[in-house]
């Protein structure tokens, strides 16, 4: 469970990664939304 939480590069072969990073938890999400309301806003 710890091994996901971490930024990983795996080297693939010939200049290739597999980069795997944690992914944002739904309460941060909540709070950048409630912060900057502004997704699609008219001009």
């Amino acid at each position: 469970m710890a091994e996901d939480k971490l930024y990983q590069a795996t080297y693939v072969g010939s200049g290739t990664f597999i980069i795997s990073k944690p992914k944002r938890s739904s309460r941060k999400r909540r709070q950048q939304r409630l912060k900057s309301p502004n997704a699609g806003m008219r001009k």
